[in-house]
């Protein structure tokens, strides 16, 4: 029984999520990822989340997703007027909101009293100008980065990566504000399978995620056609979808070296951990990620990783030499691909870092975080397991 000077275990939260997508989307990516399964791990240890998001093609209006709730409304740019009229409405039911911001939240400040996190994966930029036209990326860029600031100025943050964290300081976020909370990791459900899955005879590299322009899957393709000469057997797997796919195939076609590009589309898990297991490396050509999933979960099978310096979050996901390299243009990127495919020494060692460096992060424990947060924010006790963190 606790004491006066202990305090009590914490109680339950109802916490509500805002979501662009929920996972069930075919758009989904990491920070989909990073929502469900801290949202699955918060109602194992006792409290009652719901995520709100869009609606799709053939998607129920409300569902769950194991213990989480999905309540579904508007579309892909409708859901942020639907998610705050949610928000409004059950104001009363919640005792927290997440309101995930993908370039723009959902601005629930200006109309629920319930107190609200705001939860920035990465700042968007100049990747508004790679996907929308001249005036709507203007304008999306005013909202994100003046507009957002102010309306959020007295909410707590939560971000995935210190460089994230440095983004929002310089749009005026005060950084006492802004919580860092590492994403988990996806542990397949038997390992040692994969772990006895040999690589691929001929080279094979890897390029995971949403196939839309900002993603830059050009340069892995380019990676294999201008590697002809010293690597006339490399080969590039694509696994995920979207709407750049058409493009992808005709780029990949263009260049000539359609028949040693395979596009995988979606894939189940057993199958992106086999493909992960069987490649020699992950090429991340993305002009930004908030932290780098794909990286951590091909770290798992020993696989090595090679991303962008300037593009925020792998910075932290690979240890820059240790499980990983960072390039700073498609040149030093395509350098080292040929560095590590012909140099097995080096690959291998990079792989066991990065595997030791993947079994560090898991859900259980970005939850356990989030959920400090949370508890700070509403000015509750938290477990005392955790207390002294």
């Amino acid at each position: 029984m606790a004491t006066d000077s202990e305090p009590a275990f914490h109680a339950s939260l109802r916490v509500l999520y805002l979501s662009w997508r929920d996972q069930g989307n075919p758009e989904a990516g990491g920070a989909e990822v990073f929502a469900e399964r801290t949202a699955q791990a918060l109602t194992e240890r006792g409290h009652r989340v719901t995520i709100f998001s869009s609606r799709f093609r053939g998607a129920a209006r409300r569902t769950r997703h194991r213990d989480v709730d999905i309540v579904r409304g508007g579309g892909k740019f409708s859901c942020y007027l639907q998610g705050m009229l949610y928000a409004l409405r059950h104001q009363n039911d919640f005792d927290i909101v997440l309101d995930v911001q993908n370039g723009v939240p959902f601005w629930t400040p200006l109309v629920t009293r319930t107190p609200v996190v705001n939860l920035t994966h990465h700042v968007h930029r100049d990747l508004w100008w790679a996907v929308f036209p001249r005036v709507v990326a203007t304008a999306g860029w005013f909202a994100e980065s003046r507009v957002a600031p102010w309306v959020y100025r007295n909410c707590r943050y939560v971000t995935v990566s210190r460089s994230t964290r440095t983004d929002l300081t310089e749009l005026g976020v005060d950084a006492a504000r802004v919580d860092l909370v590492y994403c988990g990791n996806d542990h397949p459900r038997d390992l040692a399978s994969f772990d006895r899955v040999p690589r691929s005879a001929d080279p094979r590299i890897i390029v995971l995620g949403r196939l839309v322009p900002h993603k830059q899957v050009e340069m892995a393709i380019d990676v294999v056609a201008d590697l002809d000469a010293d690597l006339p057997t490399l080969s590039l797997d694509i696994v995920g979808t979207g709407y750049w796919e058409p493009e992808l195939r005709q780029y990949a076609r263009d260049r000539g070296v359609g028949d040693r590009v395979r596009f995988h589309g979606f894939v189940d898990d057993d199958t992106k951990h086999l493909l992960l297991s069987q490649a020699w490396v992950m090429v991340v050509p993305s002009h930004k990620e908030g932290w780098g999933l794909i990286i951590v979960e091909a770290g798992l099978h020993g696989t090595p990783s090679i991303a962008f310096s300037t593009a925020g979050g792998p910075s932290e996901s690979i240890l820059d030499g240790l499980t990983g390299r960072l390039a700073d243009d498609y040149s030093q990127m395509r350098e080292l691909v040929l560095e590590l495919v012909v140099d097995d020494t080096q690959r291998k060692t990079l792989g066991e870092a990065a595997r030791e460096y993947a079994f560090g992060f898991s859900w259980v424990s970005a939850a356990e975080r989030l959920e400090m947060v949370l508890l700070s924010v509403l000015s509750r006790p938290g477990p005392r397991d955790h207390a002294d963190q």
